[in-house]
């Protein structure tokens, strides 16, 4: 499509004298184009200037712009080194006015003009530095580069920066450029000798571009923004670059690489460099904390410019001034600072593109990402007729009225249409980015009598003693005392949020996260104001909140097979076992915080969250299994014989945790008929497997940097604490067969195979299967079964009326009778509600008894769970306040606490009489 034809608006002559002069140049254009280059030339010196150099070219490049420019680059590429300097300057004024005129008569959107400018940029540097580095290999300069090498520029290359890097130069534009080096190319014994030329090339390539002749220039070029400017070269090597940035890296140079672009020169040896830099520019974690540094920046800038002060459109700076593309492009950066190192796809050097990506993923509204794209494509209109006028490298809205005047005309705007747009588009954009980086700091505390004493201690924490943190947290800390004075025991909250901040190492951080996000607030006092544990793990792992940012806390749950593949593949990243054993209890506690927090807001039942740390416990022992028996090999030699397996029994068997539970494991073996180990120190096969087992153990229980994984009880093996840790397979069978008790075969009935060898597993879960389908021997399993109650009651008895799990009529009490419900109808199925069914089927149990322990045994399962996620002692409404009393209410059917007692207590007694009553009678009389 010609130009002709996509002409949308067009200016006005602000000098009619001129504009007449300018059109005079080119008198074969009519109509439109006509009236472009007259209101064009009328309003602008340089561009009229310009169509008088390029009246020959002009009129059939307005043909077919695209083609026009094109042609322009090929024909550049083709120039010999020594004319590329004056032949470049015509480039330079060719795209200019080209360029120029499709952006006043909107033939171009700002995408492709800036696309434009950048793209002959590139072009421009790429051809420059090429011709400097040939220049060096020509003169034996560069050391064992060759005629070939000038198409890689000898290992060299310019990262474009800024505006240049994003593809978005604007019309006048400086071009930033910060060159480097492939030290690798070169033996280290020339290193020095390739680096001085380097420096020569960058010299003479910087010359070419940036020198005033006769022609004109090409680009005003800024080498300052490498590392250490004052000090450094113009061209370093790319291993001191990649040193400086790890070790003195600033967030404004994190910012500056978001944009970072090879854009000449060797652009694969570029790419390189910038890959190795991902760590620096792109954080594994959120990071909040560069909200700050974005805001202290801008404030630094309005300082150092004196941009501050009422809004006036004479003399505003549409970059740096208030409501400016600056403030657009921080507000887009920042965002991705925060969230790019978790979520590659924000990583979008554009800024209009990048806004749209954060709105997509939530980072940002759709509708502030709209306006703010909008307001940016504005911004750069006006700031391109600015720097039409006289082709100067400023953003600064002309002081007198007469230079206003200009400017619309320009833009084919009146005075007042061009004043109310832009006052309009930069009072929005300083509204939306304000918030976003200065929040509200005015709130005052609320009037509640916290202990002084409390709080006076906060400046000792560690996390409050750097300035910058006590900045943010004053600004906070209104908010937080606010919400903890709304809460039932204000001063209870008070207590655990101290403990919380005593607990945190460091602090802007989080407390940059907070104040971005407020709703974490609620979170917090949630947490610290009723669940202590998670509290004091939140302390000590405030990361776990950028889950809670990135979306990624409140996915669908994966599932026992899931997680064990996650955490399988995080294990097999770390080199070093202990490192191993450290990063699974890192993962597992994060997993488990977050089934504690969903539990404590109701996003999971109990039940849910039983099974969900069920599932969790499965996969870290399904995960460290393999680790472990790896690691053990690796002195001992493989498992003699067919190897072992891990036997989940109690309530991991059964598949229902709470936050506190331990783990009961039996390992089984099957050596085989191997009598050995093949290793560097071999074992008999019961020492190996015995050796084994306790190195498993040791691999939870440890205490390490993490904490510990999980107790573990062993104490339901065969023969308990007086056998071996390990049992074989033959033993396991024996025993139960002919020596096992009948509270050992009712642990058989909530017995789960976990990880080991396949055919080991399925082997012991049929005669698991086997044992429990036995005939039984009722009269003594229910005669055993009562002296084990009784036992039980006078060995544990209870800790009181909200003790949901000791005593009778509890819900262990229920567990009880539903193994033993189990045994006696040979049911296979673990958990407490297929016993009961079974228990009806055999006519043991009626279906009123049944229903009425489900209801009894949900009910204390309920509380149960909540106790253990709420409390590190005995239950009491006392201790776990009313914040924990609305979230053990909310998963029940009553109103007051009172009514949750007196229903727990009514609930007991009716289980207690049908536990009482199946245990005395014979079934055949029931």
């Amino acid at each position: 499509m010609d130009f002709l034809s996509r002409i949308t608006r067009l200016p006005h002559a602000f000098d009619p004298e001129r504009a007449t002069d300018t059109l005079a140049f080119v008198p074969s254009l009519e109509g439109d184009l006509a009236a472009l280059v007259y209101g064009t030339g009328g309003c602008s010196p340089y561009l009229k200037t310009l169509v008088e150099k390029e009246r020959v070219w002009l009129p059939e490049a307005l043909q077919d712009p695209e083609l026009a420019i094109e042609t322009l680059f090929q024909e550049l590429k083709q120039v010999a080194p020594d004319q590329l300097g004056a032949a470049l300057r015509m480039g330079k004024r060719r795209v200019a006015l080209l360029t120029g005129l499709a952006d006043i008569a909107g033939v171009w959107p700002l995408e492709t003009v800036t696309g434009t400018l950048t793209d002959f940029a590139d072009l421009a540097s790429d051809l420059a530095l090429k011709a400097a580095i040939a220049h060096e290999i020509r003169r034996k300069k560069l050391p064992g580069q060759t005629e070939d090498d000038v198409a890689t520029a000898g290992g060299m290359v310019s990262i474009a920066m800024g505006k240049m890097g994003a593809h978005e130069l604007n019309y006048s534009s400086d071009i930033d450029l910060i060159c480097l080096f492939d030290e690798t190319r070169f033996d280290p014994s020339d290193y020095h000798d390739a680096r001085a030329s380097f420096i020569r090339a960058t010299r003479k390539m910087s010359a070419m571009l940036n020198d005033l002749t006769g022609d004109g220039y090409v680009f005003r070029t800024d080498l300052r923004l490498r590392p250490d400017p004052a000090v450094t070269p113009v061209c370093l090597a790319m291993e001191a670059a990649e040193r400086y940035y790890e070790s003195l890296g600033r967030t404004w140079e994190r910012a500056a690489y978001i944009k970072a672009r090879p854009s000449a020169g060797d652009l694969e040896a570029g790419a390189r460099f910038l890959k190795t830099l991902t760590p620096f520019v792109w954080r594994k974690h959120l990071d909040f904390a560069a909200i700050q540094d974005a805001h202290d920046m801008r404030l630094r800038i309005r300082e150092h410019k004196g941009l501050g002060g009422a809004m006036a459109l004479e003399g505003h700076n549409m970059k740096l001034g208030r409501g400016g593309i600056r403030e657009i492009e921080f507000f887009t950066q920042t965002r991705q600072i925060i969230a790019g190192g978790r979520d590659p796809y924000l990583r979008d050097r554009r800024t209009v593109p990048a806004l749209g990506h954060l709105a997509e993923k939530g980072w940002i509204p759709k509708d502030v990402a709209d306006v703010l794209a909008s307001h940016y494509r504005a911004h750069r209109e006006v700031e391109h007729r600015i720097q039409m006028i006289n082709d100067a490298q400023t953003h600064i809205m002309p002081k007198s009225d007469e230079g206003v005047q200009r400017i619309a005309c320009l833009m084919g705007q009146d005075v007042e249409t061009l004043r109310k747009d832009v006052i309009g588009r930069l009072t929005e954009v300083h509204d939306l980015t304000e918030g976003f980086f200065a929040p509200d700091e005015g709130k005052s505390e609320r009037d509640h009598a916290f202990d002084p004493e409390i709080m006076g201690r906060w400046h000792s924490y560690p996390a409050l003693r750097s300035e910058r943190a006590v900045k943010i947290f004053n600004r906070l800390r209104p908010e937080i005392l606010d919400r903890l004075s709304h809460t039932p025991h204000p001063d209870q909250a008070l207590v655990a949020l101290d403990g919380f901040l005593a607990g945190l190492p460091a602090g802007v951080q989080l407390f940059s996260l907070f104040e971005a996000n407020t709703q974490l607030v609620d979170l917090l006092v949630d947490i610290v104001g009723t669940a202590p544990a998670l509290a004091r793990h939140l302390s000590r792992n405030s990361g776990v909140f950028d889950a809670v940012i990135g979306g990624s806390f409140f996915t669908p749950w994966p599932g026992a097979e899931g997680l064990t593949a996650e955490l399988a593949e995080i294990l097999a990243a770390e080199p070093d076992y202990e490192r191993k054993l450290d990063t699974a209890r890192r993962w597992a506690k994060e997993w488990h915080f977050r089934v504690g927090v969903h539990h404590l807001r109701g996003i999971v039942t109990a039940a849910e969250a039983g099974a969900h740390y069920a599932d969790l416990a499965s996969a870290a022992l399904g995960a460290l299994w393999p680790e472990v028996a790896a690691a053990f090999a690796q002195k001992h030699g493989p498992m003699p014989g067919r190897g072992a397996m891990v036997l989940g029994m109690g309530s991991l068997g059964a598949g229902r945790l709470n936050a506190a539970s331990d783990l009961d494991v039996i390992v089984i073996y099957d050596a085989d008929g191997v009598d050995a180990s093949e290793g560097r120190r071999p074992l008999a096969a019961r020492a190996y497997y015995a050796r084994l087992t306790q190195a498993m153990v040791t691999a939870v229980t440890a205490q390490m940097p993490q904490g510990r994984l999980y107790e573990i009880d062993m104490r339901l093996r065969p023969s308990g604490t007086q056998g071996p840790v390990a049992t074989s397979v033959a033993s396991f069978k024996d025993y139960q067969q002919n020596q096992a008790w009948t509270w050992e075969h009712l642990a058989l009935t909530r017995a789960r195979p976990i990880v080991g060898d396949a055919g080991l597993m399925a082997e012991i879960e049929a005669f698991r299967a086997e044992i429990l389908q036995v005939q039984p021997d009722e009269a003594k399993i229910r005669t055993d079964v009562a002296e084990m109650r009784e036992k039980i009651a006078a060995a544990k008895p209870s800790k009181g009326p909200w003790d949901a799990k000791i005593g009778k009529g509890r819900m262990q009490d229920i567990e009880l009778l539903s193994q033993t419900s189990a045994l006696l109808s040979g049911c296979v199925a673990r958990d407490v509600a297929s016993g009961l069914a079974a228990g009806v089927g055999i006519g043991w149990l009626n279906a009123a008894d049944q229903s009425a322990l489900l209801a009894a045994y949900d009910l204390f399962w309920t509380v149960q769970a909540g106790s253990k996620l709420l409390s590190e002692h005995v239950l009491t409404p006392d201790t776990i306040g009313e914040g924990g009393a609305a979230m053990l209410l909310r998963e029940t059917p009553f109103d007051t606490i009172a009514h949750l007692q007196g229903e727990l207590e009514r609930q007991t007694e009716i289980a207690r009489a049908i536990v009482d009553a199946s245990l005395t009678h014979p079934l055949e009389a029931q």
